[in-house]
């Protein structure tokens, strides 16, 4: 058994310990900050050992499919309104972005990030968002755009990106989509967004 436990953990490993951990969320048994703790070292744990300690204390049965819906998909959106998700928060392995006649600002720097890749599905319509990933972060779009403007800031080297793989897809139709690598001030995010624009000029 102590063998076992020196083993190294696999991708799937790490999703079934955390399906365990969204279902125990679901039926009360964590609170929040103990969910997003524990998840955060469930998606850096290296050996299966590492993970034992993590769910020791949490049934099985309660994973259902529900928890596996925690960890894999999110859902943030801002119609007709301003929305600011920021601070330590736990983000889908699937997450998607929505902007329609509205502002949103999504930040991911402190967020608990399942796994090493994720993807931002992005719907943005009339509306201004805003995506701010960690510094080492790699960022892809693939996403599309109509009569409106997408930029990523704070490229930096590629070389250098050492954090998760951030995929963004979907479209952005007569809206502004802006992604910066680094830390922002939450209480004027736009002015953040200016500043960036001015330096990219």
């Amino acid at each position: 058994m102590t063998d076992d436990l020196e083993l190294r953990a696999s991708d799937a490993d790490r999703d079934r310990a955390a399906a365990v951990l969204g279902g125990a969320l679901a039926t009360g048994r964590l609170t929040s900050a103990e969910y997003a703790e524990r998840l955060d070292s469930v998606y850096v744990a290296k050996t299966l050992g590492e993970l034992v300690p993590l769910t020791r204390d949490l049934p099985a049965d309660d994973t259902a499919d529900g928890g596996l819906r925690l960890a894999g998909q999110n859902h943030v959106a801002a119609r007709f309104s301003k929305v600011i998700r920021s601070g330590r928060w736990v983000a889908g392995r699937h997450t998607r972005l929505t902007a329609r006649f509205g502002a949103l600002i999504v930040n991911l720097t402190d967020a608990v990030l399942p796994g090493r890749e994720i993807t931002l599905e992005i719907d943005a319509f009339c509306g201004k968002l805003i995506v701010i990933v960690p510094e080492g972060a790699h960022v892809v779009d693939e996403g599309g755009a109509l009569f409106a403007k997408r930029a990523i800031y704070g490229r930096g080297d590629p070389a250098d990106a050492d954090g998760p793989l951030i995929r963004i897809v979907g479209d952005a139709r007569f809206a502004k989509v802006a992604v910066h690598r680094g830390r922002f001030d939450p209480a004027a995010p736009w002015q953040h967004w200016m500043q960036q624009e001015a330096a990219a000029r």
